[in-house]
C-alpha cells in the first residue's frame, strides 16, 4: 500500500490517492473468501466447502472484492495519512474507487485535518488582579452558617405557622377537579418563605395550626409545564407539624465540638485565613482565565465543524455524568427543561469553539517553547493521582497512559509560562470608611425655630475629580458591605 498523491483542495481538507498492489489485494480477497464461504451454498458441495473458483464462477469474479476492500481500508488510510504527515480530526469522506481488480486497487478520498492556527501574543499580556480582603461580616456569615448547620429542630405546638417556620405537610393538587401527576406528597418538609412552590402557595399556610386541614388556591405561571401553564389549582393540605431551628450558643464548647480549635477567637482567625486563601485562589483563577481569553482572542484560525462537534460531545457527556451522579438522567433533565437535544447542544457551541481555539494555541506554545514533560514530572503526577484517590501508583499507571499525562503536564506548563510572563497589576484593597464626627453644636445655633442654610453641594467638576481607582475602591467596599 502506498500514497500516490496528497493535495489540499480547500481549507482544512485534503484529497488523498492511495494505491494497493495486486498481491496484497489478492491476499485480502482470499481472506474474505475464507470468512464468507460458510454462508455460501454451491450445488454439489457441502455448505462452506465450495472452492473459491466455483463461487467466483457462479457469482462473478468480484464477489469478494468489497469485503476484501473493507479488510484493507483502515490500514491503507492510516499508512497514507502518516506518509502525508497529516493529523485527521474526522473520518474520511467522499470515497471513490476508480480501479479495483487483480492488479490491485486505487482509492480516492477526502480527509479533514487539524487546522493551521496563527498564534497571537502570549507573552507580556497585561491584566489586573483583584485585591484580597476579608471583612468581619464575612467571618460572621461563616460562623452563622456553622451555627445553622448544627441547629436542632424544635417542634412548636402553641402557635400558628409563621414565615421562616419548617412545616410538615401532606398535599394533593387538583385542576378542574382532577388530581394531576406530580402534585401529591406526604410528610413533606416545607420551609415557609423558601419559595420552593409556585407563588402564593407558602403564604396561605401562614396562620394555620398543627392538625388543621385546609385548601390552598393558586394559579400556575404561564411559563410552567405545558399541561399546567396558566391553570387554576386547588391543593388539599394537612398540616402535621410546625418546627423551628434552635441555634447553638457560640462559645468555646461549641467551637471544640465542630472544629479542631479551642476558642471562638481561634476559630475566627482560622475562618479568616481560609476565606483569604479561597479569595486568593479565586483571584488567581480569574487572572489565569483573563490571560487565556486574551490568548484565544489573538488566535486566527478556521476551525472545522467536526472539531467543534467533538468538543460539544465532550461537554454534553460531562454534563450527563454530573447529572447521573445526582441520580438524574439527561433525557429526564431535557424533559423538565422543555429542551430537545439540538437546542441543548447549541448552548455549548460558543464554549466549545473557545476551548478548541485554546487547545490549538496551547499546542503551538508548547511547540514554540519546546516544553516537555520529564519522566520525573510523569511519576510525580501519578503519585499525585494516587494520593488523591487513595490508590497505589502502579494501579493508576495501568489505567492512565503516560502519554495522556504528558499531554496534560505540558499544557499546564504552557499556561504557567503565559502567567509567568504576564504583567499583573494588583489592585489595592479599598480603604475602610470611617463615619465623620459631628461638629459640636454652638449655643448660638440652638435658637428655637432658627433654620440653617442647606449645605452647599459639590459641583459636577469636583465630583469628577475622584480618580477611577477611588471609584472602583468605593464600589468594592459597597459590594463587601452587602
Amino acid at each position: 500500500m502506498s500514497l500516490k498523491s496528497s493535495n489540499k483542495v480547500e481549507t482544512n481538507v485534503w484529497e488523498l490517492e492511495i494505491s494497493i498492489d495486486g498481491e496484497k489485494f489478492e491476499a485480502a480477497v482470499n481472506q474474505a473468501y475464507l470468512k464468507q464461504r460458510k454462508n455460501i451454498a454451491v450445488h454439489g458441495f457441502r455448505k462452506g466447502k465450495a472452492p473459491r473458483s466455483f463461487i467466483e464462477k457462479m457469482y462473478g469474479e468480484g464477489v469478494f472484492y468489497e469485503d476484501a476492500l473493507e479488510i484493507l481500508y483502515p490500514d491503507a488510510v492510516e499508512e497514507a495519512v502518516k506518509e502525508a504527515g497529516l493529523e485527521l480530526v474526522d473520518t474520511p469522506f467522499d470515497l471513490e474507487v476508480p480501479e479495483m481488480g487483480k492488479d490491485g486497487v486505487t482509492l480516492k478520498l477526502k480527509v479533514t485535518v487539524k487546522p493551521e492556527a496563527k498564534l497571537g501574543e502570549y507573552k507580556g499580556l497585561k491584566v489586573s488582579k483583584k485585591a484580597v480582603k476579608v471583612s468581619a461580616d464575612e467571618v460572621k456569615a461563616e460562623l452563622n452558617r456553622m451555627l445553622e448547620q448544627n441547629a436542632r429542630m424544635v417542634t412548636v405546638e402553641d402557635r400558628a405557622v409563621q414565615n421562616g417556620d419548617i412545616t410538615v405537610i401532606d398535599f394533593e393538587g387538583f385542576t378542574d377537579g382532577k388530581p394531576f401527576e406530580g402534585g401529591k406528597a406526604e410528610g413533606y418538609e416545607l420551609t415557609i418563605g423558601s419559595n420552593q412552590f409556585i407563588p402564593g402557595f407558602e403564604e396561605q399556610i401562614i396562620g394555620h395550626k398543627t392538625g388543621e386541614a385546609f385548601d390552598v388556591n393558586v394559579k400556575f405561571p404561564e411559563d410552567y409545564h405545558e399541561e399546567l401553564a396558566g391553570k387554576d389549582a386547588v391543593f388539599k393540605i394537612q398540616l402535621h407539624e410546625i418546627k423551628v431551628k434552635e441555634l447553638p450558643e457560640l462559645d468555646d464548647e461549641f467551637v471544640k465540638d465542630v472544629s479542631e480549635k479551642d476558642t471562638v477567637d481561634e476559630l475566627k482567625k482560622s475562618i479568616k485565613a481560609d476565606l483569604e486563601k479561597s479569595k486568593k485562589d479565586a483571584a488567581d483563577n480569574e487572572v489565569n482565565n483573563a490571560l487565556l481569553d486574551m490568548v484565544v482572542a489573538g488566535v486566527e484560525v478556521e476551525i472545522p465543524q467536526a472539531m467543534i462537534d467533538k468538543q460539544i460531545d465532550n461537554e454534553v457527556n460531562e454534563f450527563a455524568y454530573r447529572l447521573q451522579a445526582q441520580g438524574l438522567e439527561l433525557k429526564t433533565y431535557l424533559q423538565y427543561t422543555g429542551m430537545n437535544m439540538e437546542k441543548f447542544r447549541e448552548g455549548f457551541k460558543e464554549r466549545a469553539e473557545k476551548q478548541v481555539k485554546l487547545d490549538l494555541a496551547i499546542e503551538q506554545i508548547v511547540a514554540a517553547e519546546k516544553i516537555e514533560a520529564s519522566d520525573e514530572d510523569v511519576d510525580a503526577e501519578y503519585q499525585k493521582l494516587a494520593d488523591a484517590y487513595q490508590m497505589d501508583a502502579e494501579a493508576i499507571k495501568k489505567s492512565i497512559p503516560a502519554e495522556h499525562l504528558k499531554s496534560e503536564i505540558v499544557s499546564r506548563k504552557a499556561v504557567d509560562l503565559i502567567v509567568a510572563n504576564a504583567v499583573i497589576t494588583e489592585e489595592k484593597p479599598a480603604a475602610k470608611k470611617t463615619a465623620a464626627k459631628k461638629a459640636p453644636v454652638k449655643k448660638e445655633d440652638k435658637a428655637a425655630g432658627e433654620k440653617k442654610p442647606a449645605a452647599k453641594k459639590p459641583t459636577a467638576k469636583k465630583a469628577a475629580e475622584k480618580t477611577p481607582k477611588a471609584a472602583d475602591a468605593e464600589k468594592k467596599e459597597a459590594a463587601d458591605a452587602e
